[in-house]
């Protein structure tokens, strides 16, 4: 699929350039995409987001740009008027049905009685208080009442950062203040330029998928912080020749078992492993070593946690208030309103917060068909057809198609990516065309294919030959990732590495294979953490990867041909540069199902071409013919066989002479050894 072109996206203005009647006024239509700036906890008389001293309880007077006016006054009780030398913070809160809203702090002892918030007089679905004694680090809460009398005591929505750790270590989850426009010294700038500059389509990109509770950990079993993980992980990245790394959802959570999944702060980086200016350091650091930071983003679903966004106001709120459209109940979760404009201006906000605060560089979308099908784990009688009698959830997708178009078109280099396990139509494509607009979707149809054929005993993977084909008939219908993530080794599916069949050395031998056909497949790389190294069992949070492995010789070897494949992969542009046309690939022979080989070939625009050669059968073939183009000779480039890589070695000539004589349709063909689970990549000369 070539690079898609972008639809025209909403105008948003910069950072800090809205007032807080545009903020009010576009915050209901859906279309405050820096919400943020406006709800949440502000410090007056700093930096703030876009907001000063004189900004707070300015009423009534302000017009929205083109002449529209702001949305009329409620009918609550107002905060004050016009203040000229405020100090402290000011609080604003969504709670339009809550009978009582008070802030609690350790500003005000946590007395809900010593600060009762008031409501907006232009706008009575919103509640406001300025604390003149609260600063940043402050911890706080709101306390919500219903029209029942019931409180709950509730995190900000909007809060910028959360306190670490929990109840059970005699802690509240509350919220933090902190100002996300305090100064901090970027060294970034050019490579936000490269990025902007940048074809995605036409780059290479290799994504190290990494959770950073368990990559690594201290002695004492402790999480290292995000400027430690600075010091270690993004060196590891770099040096084995990754260009991205994505990290499973650094947004504030609860439950250490969800990964990061059920976030309940969705504005606070998880307090876990430091500070919001911590992660920013680490970003900072990661920028400055040419790498991209992606993140996993979670607007499908959010946990029923009491102190998060369920119920919110004392009813649904945050989640949609039709029972049949509420619930996921497989993972016991609650979904988004995406038919309510202020949960989509709460949304979009995020991803731009990210984009604006943290300078990251791409959005992971989980869950998408969570968001995309009514009937999404539901059975007969469990949803309710769109107005059209389908089972389209008519507002997600217009919820993706604004976020994806807004993201993009505001953000030139960065990129949004589905994780969409279905066959959904045009998920890469511009919402013009009726696209959903992401830039890349995981390849979850090649990801099944490809590790239920390598899972195969080879005596039998005849029959499955076709799932190592299959993928490249659909392989340019839409801008793929080929992912390895995490949901494939854990819940009983075993590393990448246990999956292989055979014995020890086998195995090991059969995911170099795997690898070189990853790496030579049309799409982008994603892998999981530790399979560079041959992680042997299933991973698990609560600990870190088996470094210890690199002690024996089988996974220092591993290691080092992963870091070898990284590095060439990156430096040839036949593996990456045509991945959106089929000019890029040409089998030479697709159909050796008996032998279990496999050989094509990969082109970059200007015709450079490298040869593949997969042998996925336990048997020797020493002397092997394939047809080739026209050429000299084919020199070796990577060979899986070598004894650097835990090979045999059996391979010792690096340059294969063309020969005349017919085969696989073409004129000549070159003769070389092909060792069982090997595999090999031949670079065209003369």
């Amino acid at each position: 699929m070539s690079a898609k072109k972008k639809s025209k996206p909403a105008s948003a203005p910069r950072a800090g350039a809205q007032s807080i009647a545009e903020h009010r006024f576009l915050f209901h239509k859906g279309r405050d995409y820096r919400a943020y700036e406006f709800l949440g906890a502000h410090i007056l008389g700093g930096s703030g987001v876009g907001l000063t001293p004189e900004d707070v309880n300015v009423r009534g007077a302000e017009t929205i740009p083109g002449g529209e006016q702001p949305s009329p006054a409620g009918t609550g009780t107002s905060a004050g008027t016009r203040r000229d030398r405020l100090s402290g913070v000011v609080f604003r809160v969504w709670a339009p049905r809550a009978a009582a809203v008070a802030l609690v702090g350790e500003f005000n002892n946590w007395d809900p009685s010593a600060s009762p918030m008031q409501r907006l007089e232009e706008d009575d679905s919103i509640w406001e208080v300025v604390q003149t004694n609260a600063g940043e680090g402050d911890l706080y809460k709101y306390v919500i009442t219903d029209d029942h009398g019931k409180q709950v005591y509730k995190a900000d929505p909007y809060a910028f950062s959360a306190e670490a750790g929990g109840p059970e270590d005699g802690h509240m989850r509350a919220s933090v203040i902190w100002d996300p426009c305090k100064s901090f010294r970027w060294n970034d700038l050019a490579w936000r330029k490269r990025r902007d500059s940048c074809n995605p389509y036409r780059s290479p990109m290799n994504i190290y998928e990494c959770h950073l509770g368990s990559w690594r950990r201290k002695e004492d079993g402790s999480f290292y912080s995000y400027r430690e993980l600075a010091a270690r992980l993004i060196p590891y990245v770099k040096r084995m020749g990754y260009t991205h790394m994505e990290l499973l959802p650094i947004m504030e959570y609860p439950y250490e078992g969800s990964w990061g999944y059920q976030i309940t702060g969705y504005y606070a980086v998880t307090s876990r492993y430091g500070t919001p200016e911590d992660f920013r350091y680490f970003v900072n650091k990661a920028h400055e070593a040419g790498i991209g930071i992606i993140l996993d983003w979670v607007p499908a679903h959010f946990p029923r946690d009491e102190h998060g966004l369920a119920a919110f106001d004392g009813y649904p709120l945050y989640e949609d208030s039709d029972p049949l459209k509420r619930e996921h109940k497989g993972w016991g979760t609650l979904a988004f309103d995406f038919g309510r404009p202020e949960v989509i201006s709460f949304l979009i906000s995020n991803a731009f917060f990210y984009c604006d605060v943290y300078h990251i560089d791409g959005l992971r979308v989980d869950a998408v068909a969570a968001m995309l099908y009514l009937d999404y784990d539901r059975g007969d009688g469990e949803w309710r057809p769109n107005r059209y009698g389908g089972n389209k959830n008519l507002e997600a997708i217009a919820f993706l198609q604004n976020m994806n178009r807004d993201v993009l078109g505001n953000y030139p280099g960065v990129l949004t990516i589905a994780e969409e396990s279905t066959a959904w139509p045009s998920v890469t494509k511009p919402p013009s065309v009726d696209g959903l607009g992401f830039n890349f979707k995981w390849n979850m149809g090649w990801m099944n294919d490809a590790l239920q054929y390598f899972q195969t005993d080879p005596l039998w993977r005849r029959g499955s030959h076709n799932k190592l084909t299959f993928s490249i008939t659909y392989a340019y219908s839409e801008n793929f990732i080929l992912p390895i993530s995490h949901d494939e080794v854990v819940h009983g599916k075993k590393s990448l590495l246990d999956k292989m069949p055979g014995e020890y050395e086998d195995k090991f031998a059969q995911l170099r294979v795997f690898y070189t056909y990853m790496f030579t497949h049309p799409g982008k790389k994603l892998t999981f953490m530790g399979a560079e190294f041959g992680q042997f069992i299933e991973w698990n949070e609560e600990r870190e990867l088996d470094w210890l492995l690199l002690d024996y010789e089988k996974h220092r070897k591993l290691q080092s041909f992963v870091r070898e494949l990284n590095h060439y992969y990156t430096d040839t542009d036949a593996l990456w540069e045509t991945d959106d046309t089929f000019d890029g690939f040409r089998w030479i022979d697709a159909d050796n199902a008996d032998d279990n080989v496999f050989t094509y070939m990969r082109f970059s625009r200007n015709q450079k071409a490298v040869l593949i050669a997969l042998n996925l059968s336990g048997k020797d073939f020493p002397e092997f013919d394939i047809g080739v183009p026209a050429a000299s000779a084919y020199r070796r480039a990577i060979d899986t066989d070598m004894k650097r890589s835990g090979g045999t070695g059996s391979r010792r000539k690096t340059v294969y002479h063309v020969v005349d004589g017919g085969c696989n349709g073409y004129a000549q063909h070159i003769t070389i050894p092909l060792p069982k689970f090997s595999a090999i990549i031949l670079e065209k000369e003369g």
